[in-house]
């Protein structure tokens, strides 16, 4: 190696441009395939709609009409078929797809609804594999662990599969264990995501409100806590606790002596799947009322505990002889603090009220729609979404429709998106088609809507607002020495150390700060690189 080039590759700026390279062209080539795969299910669509620089539309286009559109997909709509690819691709692009359904803002409705049926859906792996990762975990033998182990998985997704068993203390389990590899096949994945984020946030300032990066970040914490079993075994515990009582609304209990990393052992929950309505009725079942039951477990994990199990797909929730609902699988769970219950609480009352000036007020006073856009005109767009959803029969009304209509004034209202309220909308999307399969002419958001008024009325009183005043007073207190001493420390290092500046800092101060604007170099690249693909 020369020896300029040894120097360059010693230094740590150097170091760190090479390791980008080597980055970029890794990514380059994987955006390449997936390109190719997309392509020959004809759904390269948002990207030829897009505003991104003309050789990599072209080279798009190029790749459309050499890829070879397979066969069979002539009836399907745009969004099935980016769900079929989406589904070819593998497991991270499944997680990517479900992401997107409910982002309508970026997608269109309808696409969003065709993601939205993305089944994570897998061949198993070998039970040899699987249980050689339980005797790895624990390391003790399976027999040592339970009594009798199913061969056959009751259930297989893309990161891990579930195995009924009894323990040798004769208690029914259910054991969700790992995929072998799945964590580094993962992490590639979210690496090009993130890059892939990182690139549209640098070279595109108008999609930087979309916060791609963000988005990225919240389903890599998703995805980080489905690897690893014990998040999910403590999130699952935590809906046990705020459940614990209710006779409606059963989570079964985690078996810690059986959990680990990348294996869950939980107690094995007995019942009818949720959407199963013709079994439910002929039990004996009031279908009205578990609808009703829904409803109010739903609304007290949003709004009286903030914490809600966020994958509620009917094989998710199964109906036990009692008439309870039981829920399984943790793995992905929401949180809303309280003053973001507080504004949600009070934009949905405004919505079914047809209050938009309070619907407006809330989201500049949240701080969704600047402060420096038109409360009035804001308000008047709220109706002009609302209006024709809310007019529709009670049973038709989708509270969740209509917040993803709301994201499609998000550009024109300078609305950020808001992660946090992303997986919500979900949940809600898919809650409300679990009710209406049930009993289609009930709106469960309605039967929820006294409930949310008398937590609002409770949770804003006088009384409620001194005493969280209060909580919080006391925290800052017991905060009160660390932040001092903080404070004490940052004094010190900077009167011994002075200011250090970041070396971007400096160029940006000394006009040397580049051009965000894509490199046509880079935008060329691409270009290449799609015409080999189909080379």
């Amino acid at each position: 190696m020369p020896l300029n080039v040894w120097r360059y590759c010693r230094h740590p700026l150097g170091l760190a441009r090479l390791n980008l390279m080597i980055r970029t062209a890794r990514n380059l080539r994987r955006v390449v395939e997936i390109v190719r795969t997309i392509a020959r299910h004809d759904a390269l669509f948002l990207l030829e709609d897009s505003q991104l620089p003309l050789p990599i539309r072209f080279g798009i286009k190029f790749v459309t009409l050499r890829a070879g559109v397979l066969p069979d997909l002539a009836d399907l709509r745009r969004g099935e078929r980016l769900a079929k690819a989406l589904q070819t691709l593998g497991p991270g692009f499944i997680k990517l797809g479900q992401a997107l359904s409910v982002r309508s803002d970026l997608v269109g409705e309808e696409i969003a609804d065709d993601l939205s049926t993305l089944q994570d859906n897998l061949p198993p792996f070998s039970c040899e594999d699987a249980k050689r990762a339980i005797e790895d975990e624990f390391d003790k033998t399976l027999e040592e662990l339970f009594s009798s182990f199913e061969d056959t998985p009751t259930a297989a997704a893309s990161i891990a599969q579930v195995h009924f068993a009894i323990t040798t203390d004769d208690q029914p389990v259910a054991v969700k264990i790992l995929r072998p590899g799945i964590e580094r096949a993962f992490a590639q994945e979210l690496d090009l995501l993130r890059w892939m984020a990182e690139s549209i946030d640098r070279y595109f300032p108008k999609a930087r409100r979309l916060r791609p990066i963000e988005v990225i970040d919240t389903l890599a914490e998703t995805v980080a806590m489905e690897m690893d079993l014990r998040l999910e075994a403590a999130a699952g515990d935590e809906l046990f606790a705020n459940f614990e009582d209710d006779s409606t609304f059963k989570v079964p209990r985690m078996d810690w002596t059986r959990t680990g990393r990348r294996v869950l052992t939980s107690e094995r929950v007995y019942g009818t799947p949720v959407d199963e309505v013709k079994i439910l009725e002929e039990a004996g079942h009031d279908i009205e009322m578990l609808v009703a039951n829904m409803a109010r477990a739903f609304f007290l994990q949003v709004f009286r505990d903030g914490f809600f199990h966020a994958d509620l797909h009917p094989g998710n929730l199964l109906v036990d002889e009692d008439g309870a609902i039981q829920a399984v699988d943790f793995g992905i769970m929401g949180r809303i603090d309280k003053q973001t219950r507080y504004y949600l609480a009070e934009m949905m009352i405004g919505f079914l009220t047809a209050d938009y000036a309070k619907v407006a007020a809330v989201h500049i006073r949240a701080g969704y729609v600047p402060a420096s856009e038109s409360e009035e005109s804001f308000a008047q767009a709220s109706r002009a979404i609302a209006e024709p959803i809310l007019g529709l029969p009670l049973k038709d009304i989708s509270l969740a429709r209509l917040l993803a209509q709301l994201f499609t004034v998000t550009e024109r209202f300078k609305m950020q998106t808001q992660p946090q309220l992303l997986l919500l909308q979900k949940t809600m999307l898919v809650a409300e088609g679990v009710g209406r399969r049930l009993h289609p002419e009930t709106n469960m958001w309605e039967l929820a809507r006294p409930l949310i008024e008398d937590w609002m009325e409770n949770a804003l009183s006088p009384e409620a607002k001194a005493a969280e005043a209060m909580t919080e007073a006391g925290k800052l207190i017991e905060r009160l020495p660390a932040l001092i001493n903080n404070m004490s420390d940052s004094v010190t290092t900077l009167a011994q150390d002075g200011v250090k500046l970041h070396p971007d800092t400096v160029s940006a101060m000394s006009g040397r700060q580049s051009s965000t604007r894509w490199p046509w170099w880079a935008g060329a690249a691409v270009a290449v690189g799609l015409l080999i693909a189909v080379s």
